[in-house]
């Protein structure tokens, strides 16, 4: 499946908004530098069925690979940024979705 897109979903909450703004400036500039592509991110999704809804805000992105979103979660400088997200939310989730392989 290397062929295959990824996506990384994050479940989390806000407990120390300027704590977590160091965390989003610092963001982006590292996920493009692995191929990365934010498409949204919501603080009031809407639960249509099941019995845990999520709470807090949900993060959705993109790479191209399985293998991209792994180098981006262990690059040193995400995982020295990342303490800015640890110091500033609760994380509840944040995983590693594998994509359909392309058509054809």
């Amino acid at each position: 499946m290397s062929d295959a897109p990824a996506f990384v979903v994050a479940n989390f909450t806000i407990h120390d908004a300027d704590e977590y703004r160091v965390y989003e400036k610092g963001f982006f500039p590292i996920l493009k530098r692995h191929g990365g592509e934010f498409f949204t991110f919501d603080d009031s999704t809407i639960h249509l069925e099941g019995e845990e809804p999520v709470e807090g805000r949900m993060v959705f992105f993109k790479f191209p690979s399985e293998e991209a979103a792994k180098n981006w979660y262990a690059d040193p400088d995400y995982q020295a940024l990342s303490e800015h997200r640890r110091g500033g939310t609760k994380l509840k989730f944040l995983t590693l979705l594998h994509g359909l392989p392309p058509r054809g």
